[in-house]
C-alpha cells in the first residue's frame, strides 16, 4: 500500500540540467482508462500552444488497458506532445510524482487526461503571475463537465468575483475545496520546497492547495476557465463514492492540514470542514438516489459519521422519504 500510498509528501528534485532553456509552461497530462475523453483534453491544451519552446506537452500514462493511448497521443499530437508510459500501474499519486519530476517549466499545469482548459486559460494564468511575482499558485474558476458533456455549477458557494491575490486564501481553501486541478497552475519551484501529492487518493488536491496556501500567496481570476469532468466508472472520485472511501479520506486530510492551519482559528477551521463536506455529500446523496441507489445511502451514511447538522439532515430526510415512495411505487405495482 505504501508503495502507491506515500506517507509524506515525495520529493520533486529541481530540474537537473540548468544550461538548457527552460520553458515557461510544463502541462503535464497524467492518464489512466480514459481514452475516450484524452483526445478532447489534447486538443484543448493544443488550440493554446504557443509554441515547443515556450510550453511541455506531455502524456504520462499509467499502464491504461483500455486503448493505444501512444498511437491516440501521435494521432492528436502529431509529434507534438512527448509520450511517456509506466512500466506498471504506479496509482494516481505516484504518477502524479513522475509528472512533476519529468516537468521542465517553471510553471506547471496538472491536467487529468479526462479533463479541459477552455480558450484563455493559459493567458489569463500568465497574467495572473505576471501582475502577482510574489504568488505560488494561480487558478481560475471552473465547471464540472456531466457524462453527456454538459456544463454544470460546481458550488453553491464561490469565492468572491474578485481578479488578484486572495486575501487570507489559506482560511478559506481550509473550509472547502473550491477549486478543482485543471483550474490551478502551481509554480515548479513550489513543488521542489513542498512536495508531491500524497497520504490519500480522494481529496490529495485540496490537501495540496491548502498546504500552498499556508506557505505562498494565491492569486484566482474568477473567469470560468477549466472543466473538470466527473460521473464515468474508470474516475478515482466515481470509485470511491461506490466505496464511501471519498469522505473517509476527506476526514484524513483535515486532520492532516491541522498542522498548517493558524493555531487560533484551527478548531473553528475544523469544524467548518466538517460541516461542509457533511452538508455536500449529504446534498449528493440526494440527488444521486435515482441513479445509484446503493451508493446515495452510503454518502449518507458517510456523511452524517462526518458531522450532523440541520442541513445535512434535511437532505438525508429527504433521501430515505424518496426511498419510502420508490418501495410504496414497487408494492403497488406487484399488487397490480
Amino acid at each position: 500500500m505504501n508503495d502507491r500510498i506515500p506517507l509524506e509528501p515525495p520529493v520533486i528534485a529541481p530540474v537537473s540540467n540548468l544550461t538548457e532553456e527552460r520553458p515557461l509552461w510544463s502541462v503535464m497530462i497524467p492518464a489512466y482508462n480514459c481514452i475516450n475523453y484524452l483526445k478532447y483534453t489534447i486538443q484543448s491544451v493544443l488550440a493554446q500552444d504557443p509554441g515547443e519552446e515556450h510550453m511541455q506537452i506531455e502524456v504520462v500514462d499509467d499502464f491504461s488497458t483500455d486503448g493505444d493511448v501512444a498511437a491516440l497521443v501521435k494521432e492528436v499530437g502529431k509529434g507534438r506532445i512527448k509520450y511517456f508510459r509506466q512500466e506498471r500501474n504506479r496509482g494516481s499519486l505516484r504518477n502524479f510524482e513522475t509528472c512533476l519530476n519529468r516537468s521542465r517549466g517553471h510553471l506547471v499545469h496538472l491536467l487529468h487526461g479526462d479533463d479541459q482548459v477552455k480558450p484563455g486559460f493559459y493567458k489569463e494564468i500568465e497574467g495572473l503571475y505576471n501582475q502577482n511575482p510574489e504568488i505560488g499558485a494561480a487558478f481560475t474558476d471552473f465547471a464540472i463537465i456531466n457524462e453527456e458533456g454538459v456544463e454544470e455549477d460546481a458550488y453553491e458557494a464561490s469565492l468572491p468575483a474578485k481578479h488578484g491575490v486572495i486575501d487570507n486564501f489559506v482560511s478559506i481553501i481550509a473550509q472547502c475545496c473550491y477549486l478543482q486541478t485543471p483550474a490551478i497552475v502551481v509554480r515548479r519551484s513550489v513543488y521542489e520546497k513542498l512536495g508531491g501529492f500524497f497520504a490519500v487518493h480522494y481529496g490529495e488536491d485540496w490537501e495540496m492547495w491548502i498546504r500552498i496556501a499556508a506557505h505562498y500567496p494565491v492569486a484566482y481570476s474568477p473567469q470560468r476557465l477549466a472543466l473538470y469532468r466527473s460521473g464515468h466508472s474508470s474516475s478515482i472520485t466515481q470509485r470511491s463514492l461506490i466505496s464511501g472511501q471519498n469522505v473517509k479520506d476527506i476526514a484524513k486530510v483535515i486532520d492532516i492540514v491541522q498542522d498548517y492551519l493558524p493555531v487560533e482559528k484551527k478548531k473553528q477551521l475544523k469544524r467548518l470542514a466538517k460541516k461542509n463536506f457533511s452538508i455536500m455529500y449529504a446534498g449528493q446523496s440526494y440527488k444521486m438516489y435515482r441513479f445509484q441507489r446503493r451508493t446515495a445511502f452510503i454518502q449518507a451514511r458517510e456523511a452524517l459519521k462526518l458531522n450532523i447538522n440541520l442541513r445535512s439532515l434535511y437532505w438525508v430526510i429527504r433521501l430515505y422519504i424518496s426511498h419510502f415512495f420508490h418501495l410504496l411505487h414497487i408494492d403497488r405495482y406487484k399488487q397490480v
